[in-house]
């Protein structure tokens, strides 16, 4: 779990005019090659705890306390970071996203599937075992750890018709990445010449 706890800051003024300046920089100069990285922290603002920040969910339960928060999966809402990173998209700024979080608010906010990946998965996709489906859901699956859902495959492509099952997306600690979003996080972030990290302390292994 790494370090749990740490202090937060805010930064000056004048430093945050700096950052501000300089990140404006990068994206001019690099238009097309940046690769953003996305960790719990940029969903905290629409209620849903990080992990390691003052009110995480590990660091309270270091504590020997719990999370007592009243938003769900279902409750919460983008916020205005993942409206920016589709209007940066849009505009061709950031070629690829790559997320830690499972909360399902990149999708839900209209980031294109194709373009992201979501590395321990997504509360709200479902995939189906034997063909690799997908099904999106409108309210936030009520299992994690990879489990059979039960809802038979709706793959219409296929024929004869799939005979499998959905299972949900989350992965649990023993558990690989996928392959395929790994690999595709792993050239973009190798390719791009900026790689911008949001709301993560890049403490887990293989995404930091």
């Amino acid at each position: 779990k790494g370090a749990v706890g740490q202090k937060e800051f805010t930064e000056t003024k004048q430093t945050l005019q700096q950052k501000v300046q300089l990140l404006t920089t990068y994206f001019q100069k690099y238009k097309g090659s940046i690769t953003v990285h996305t960790g719990a922290g940029i969903s905290t603002s629409s209620g849903i705890p990080d992990f390691r920040g003052p009110k995480g969910v590990w660091t309270l339960e270091k504590q020997g306390k719990y999370y007592t928060g009243d938003t769900t999966f279902d409750s919460a809402i983008p916020t205005y970071s993942h409206f920016a990173l589709i209007i940066l998209f849009k505009k061709q700024f950031i070629k690829f996203l790559v997320s830690q979080n499972v909360d399902g608010l990149h999708l839900r906010s209209g980031f294109p599937r194709e373009f992201m990946a979501e590395l321990h998965g997504n509360m709200f996709v479902l995939k189906c075992k034997s063909c690799g489906h997908i099904k999106i859901l409108n309210k936030a699956s009520t299992l994690i750890g990879q489990k059979n859902s039960g809802i038979k495959c709706q793959n219409l492509s296929k024929s004869p018709p799939c005979r499998g099952y959905y299972y949900d997306t989350v992965l649990d600690w023993e558990h690989d990445l996928p392959e395929a979003d790994y690999l595709r996080s792993h050239n973009n972030a190798k390719t791009s010449i900026v790689n911008l990290v949001l709301g993560c302390s890049l403490q887990i292994l293989p995404a930091n």
